[in-house]
């Protein structure tokens, strides 16, 4: 039965306690890992996580620790929540305890992930025989109140995930179908990745919201941080996004209609659909600038949206214009440290070369210092 299936959560901030204690009450074995070992002592004495929200309920972990070979040690799939800006190290530190037919899954992948861990792990393994899959966006709307307690404001009701090689998704959303129903397959990870919303509903309300925030001035994040003038811009960042994936020919899905996919919110425009999202309202604002909508989401899902678009000689100005205004403010050059085309693999590729890396898990030897790797 697949409830026999055995998780590890990696990761203990809002999303990785809502989805821990998610699993757990609903009657699977899950491990928690987190890194900084003070902030799960309360877990590691009582085990037990809270629901509240949509879900109801609590749930009792098996295993929450620090080390991450034992977090991992012969679970079945492992959903990691981090920031985007973690996977790379995640998947270096995995890589030595992680065992043959093991799944990976980034909750979500933001731009690039999957293709990020995937190489990172042929490159550290000399091998692939790991299954890595991303979700395009986090399954949930949560924050957790305490590291005991997690509140689940609203479950999207679809989300489309796809693993490399991609003749492994539908394998993967099998399985894990029977604790989420909402994960649907996506033709590959270049569709998951251009298809992130998180670029556009995150640095830009978050940077033109900057005076509040850095005040903890109290709003709802999306209610009232997307006014008409801030959406309309958002439109303009959405364009751009959907243009790119023109290009990849990709089946780029707007923000406007994404809304309404995963939460039923209908209108004409990204603020009119933002406005009749109940799933968003509550949701407040983050205290304070240094958040993961700006130091995960800009290098991880703007900057290498503007880094594949330069490979085929697309301006992206609105998209363009975050990445400046968010390195100005915070004195980071996001674009070197970020996922560029070419620390995807991607540089150098033809359109029809980054989907076969994308669905056949194929390296193609272009320098010295890779692998030629066919799984």
């Amino acid at each position: 039965m697949k409830r026999e299936l055995t998780y590890c959560v990696i990761g203990a901030g809002n999303g990785g306690v809502a989805m821990a204690g998610y699993l757990s009450m609903n009657g699977y074995k899950v491990n928690l890992y987190n890194r900084t070992l003070e902030k799960i002592l309360p877990l590691i004495k009582e085990p037990i996580i809270h629901l509240t929200g949509e879900e109801n309920g609590f749930g009792v972990l098996n295993k929450v620790t620090s080390h991450i070979g034992e977090a991992i040690e012969d679970v079945d799939i492992i959903m990691v929540t981090t920031p985007a800006l973690a996977h790379y190290n995640i998947a270096k530190e995995m890589a030595p305890y992680l065992k043959d037919g093991q799944i990976i899954v980034l909750n979500p992948g933001r731009t690039g992930g999957a293709l990020e861990v995937y190489e990172t792990l042929l490159k550290t393994r000399k091998r692939n025989n790991i299954i890595v899959a991303e979700a395009q966006t986090f399954i949930y709307a949560a924050r957790s109140t305490s590291i005991n307690n997690a509140h689940i404001f609203k479950s999207k009701k679809e989300v489309s995930l796809a693993a490399i090689p991609a003749t492994k998704t539908d394998y993967v959303v099998e399985l894990i179908n029977e604790a989420y129903p909402q994960f649907v397959p996506a033709k590959d990870v270049l569709e998951t990745s251009i298809n992130n919303y998180g670029a556009i509903f995150h640095p830009a309300p978050t940077l033109l919201n900057s005076g509040h925030i850095e005040r903890c001035s109290p709003f709802e994040y999306y209610i009232e941080g997307i006014t008409p003038s801030i959406g309309n811009f958002l439109e303009k960042m959405d364009r751009e996004r959907m243009e790119l994936g023109r290009l990849l020919q990709v089946d780029a899905i707007s923000a406007t209609d994404w809304l309404y996919d995963s939460y039923g919110a209908k209108g004409d425009s990204i603020y009119e659909a933002i406005q009749n999202n109940p799933g968003y309202r509550g949701l407040q604002a983050p205290q304070g600038l240094y958040n993961r909508y700006i130091y995960e989401d800009v290098p991880c899902s703007l900057v290498p949206m503007e880094s594949m678009a330069a490979l085929f000689g697309m301006k992206t100005p609105a998209i363009s214009s975050m990445i400046d205004i968010a390195q100005i403010m915070t004195n980071r050059d996001f674009r070197s440290e970020g996922r560029s085309a070419e620390r995807l693999g991607l540089d150098g590729l033809s359109i029809a070369e980054m989907h076969l890396l994308a669905r056949k898990g194929t390296i193609v030897k272009r320098r010295f210092d890779r692998f030629d790797e066919v799984v």
